[in-house]
Parts: structure tokens; sequence; C-alpha cells
């Protein structure tokens, strides 16, 4: 069953097509990648599928529902939910603040605190959570979002770049953490750039090249890919 799937989905700035006639899919219950030199179109297909950027043409189906012109806040409401590469933390709140920020407009009492503790343990933030949010090593700031995003317990969960500016420990730490909450049943979708985390979390890659899907496959299949290889070559500037 595909829980995302787009069909003929393009998009243009000016003169630029940052999507052309995309037909992409999501098996529920993977973790799929989306890799590609800079400036291939990974960021803008990914704010095309949580409804940053509305389609030319094309649609986008969420759990079999058409939602191609759904708002974000909508989508999210159904079930999606999104980290994006910078922290959107407050840095000025503590841990806990943040959390509780997150969840209280769809948990309360027991289940806000019961869910609290959970994602504390969850991403190894239990006993921080009176500190001030921008106190935090970068890593964790990254998985306190982590933790936000995923306190709702959404069925899909998107990742831009979750393990930017990350060491390569943290790196680690982050794809087991991935890796658990897929266990547990949410489907993710990761842009990403590192290979190595890539070959750690991945069920399936897509390959992004100027807007267009360029391959398909298994980790082990885009790996081995000559073309694959060819792309990243001389990629230079950033979407």
């Amino acid at each position: 069953m595909m829980i995302l799937q787009t069909s003929g989905l393009c998009k243009r700035f000016g003169g630029v097509h940052v999507a052309r006639n995309i037909d992409f899919g999501i098996e529920k219950g993977e973790i799929h990648c989306l890799i590609g030199p800079n400036g291939a179109g990974k960021s803008s297909l990914f704010r095309l599928i949580l409804g940053a950027h509305a389609p030319d043409a094309g649609t986008i189906r969420f759990k079999g529902e058409d939602v191609t012109r759904t708002p974000s806040f909508a989508r999210i409401r159904k079930g999606m939910s999104v980290k994006f590469q910078v922290p959107g933390i407050f840095k000025d709140l503590s841990v806990r603040q943040n959390l509780v920020i997150s969840f209280q407009h769809h948990l309360h009492g027991h289940d806000l605190e019961a869910t609290i503790r959970r994602v504390l343990g969850f991403t190894g933030l239990t006993g921080l959570e009176d500190q001030l949010a921008g106190t935090l090593s970068h890593g964790r700031q990254q998985w306190l979002e982590i933790g936000m995003a995923v306190g709702v317990e959404p069925s899909l969960l998107l990742l831009d770049e979750p393990t930017a500016g990350m060491s390569p420990e943290e790196t680690r730490q982050t794809g087991e953490m991935l890796r658990e909450l897929n266990a547990q049943g949410v489907t993710i979708l990761a842009v990403e750039h590192d290979m190595s985390f890539v070959q750690q979390i991945a069920d399936r890659v897509t390959v992004l090249h100027f807007g267009e899907i360029f391959a398909q496959g298994s980790v082990a299949e885009i790996i081995s890919h000559p073309g694959v290889a060819e792309i990243y070559l001389g990629a230079s500037d950033d979407e």
C-alpha cells in the first residue's frame, strides 16, 4: 500500500523546472531516502509534498486521499509531520516547554505527561527537560525537534537533512532512532546527502536530477548505478 503517491507533479519558478512530471510513491512502513546533487529539486519536492508549494500540474495523494490543494496544516492533521534542516525549536524555552507547545493541541493531562516522558526517553533527553533548548548541543537540538515531530504519532514523518552538522556518532545514533521509529510503524521520507547514513537507514532510494527522477531502487542498486556516481561529480550550487 502506498501511503504517499504523486502523479505527473510539476513545478517551475520562472524558467526553472524544480519538479518535472514526477511519479513518486512511498510504501507504508518503509524508510525512503531522497538524494541527488545540489540543485536537483529535493527540497522543492519535499515542500510540494508538505503543501508549502502548490504544484503547477499533477496530483498528490496521502493515504489514498487527494491532498493536492490541501493546506499544510490540514495535511499535518491527517498524519504528516515534519522536521526541517535548521532546528525550529524555541531556544529561550526549556526542553519540556518545547515539547508541551508541540503536543498541547493534540494531548492533555495524563496523556500529555506520558508522551513527554516517552519522547524524553526516546531522544536521550531525560534529565535535561529543564535545560534551555538553546544551550543543548547541535545534535541534541536536532533530536529535540525530532521528538517534537514524532510525539503526536504521525503516520508519515518528513525529514529534511536530519543529520546536517552532526558528528559521526550523533549521525549513527540518529539512524538508530529512526530505525526504532520505523519499527513502531512510522513511515519516513528523508532528504539526505550523507550516503553512509542513507545506507544505514534506507529501504529504498530515489535520485533526483534537474527536477526529474533519475533512478529508484534499493541502496545497493543505487550505489552500483553508474549514472548516479556520474551526476554527483561536479555538483556545485545548492538549491
